[in-house]
């Protein structure tokens, strides 16, 4: 009886092995599935190209190699308001209160944020701002386009250009 036990044992936990070797990879059996054969991208691996005369959902925002575009949102109270929140909200940890690029973030980039209170900034086109917040800046800012909308990137050139007199952030 003891002898049928310990064979038994044997037997169950020859299996057992078995499946574990299975069950964490150490013996791999590739599995023919209809997703492994057909073709596959990454994200942004090689993207279509936008369809000839199609305009964005928001409008135009502006059209590549046509220059800065011309802001169409009037630098009023609530303008700036909401460009000072959404900066509050998005830019202060690279850019800092003051818009100086001192922000808790930005101290730890090979490359410091822009100062944006500076003549440098200050000086360029709204349109100009508005492209770098749409683009960014290869190598040391994102692109802002998908993350806020037409109207929201023109509030906060608006509130930028309160840089210019050294207003710090509410």
């Amino acid at each position: 009886m003891i002898k049928q036990l310990v064979y038994l044992l044997l037997v169950a936990a020859s299996v057992l092995g078995l499946v574990l070797l299975f069950t964490y990879d150490i013996i791999k059996v590739d599995w023919i599935s209809f997703m492994e054969i057909q073709s596959s991208y990454k994200p942004m691996e090689d993207p279509l190209p936008v369809a000839a005369g199609s305009i964005p959902i928001e409008g135009a925002a502006y059209v590549a190699g046509m220059g800065s575009p011309v802001n169409p949102v009037e630098a009023d109270e609530v303008s700036i308001a909401r460009g000072a929140e959404l900066y509050r909200l998005n830019c202060i940890p690279c850019h800092g209160k003051q818009g100086k690029g001192d922000g808790v973030i930005g101290t730890f980039f090979e490359f410091k944020p822009a100062d944006l209170t500076t003549s440098k900034v200050q000086q360029n086109s709204d349109g100009a701002v508005f492209l770098v917040i749409s683009d960014g800046v290869t190598g040391r800012m994102p692109a802002l386009n998908e993350n806020f909308s037409v109207r929201e990137r023109w509030d906060l050139v608006n509130f930028i250009r309160t840089f210019a007199e050294a207003s710090p952030v509410p």
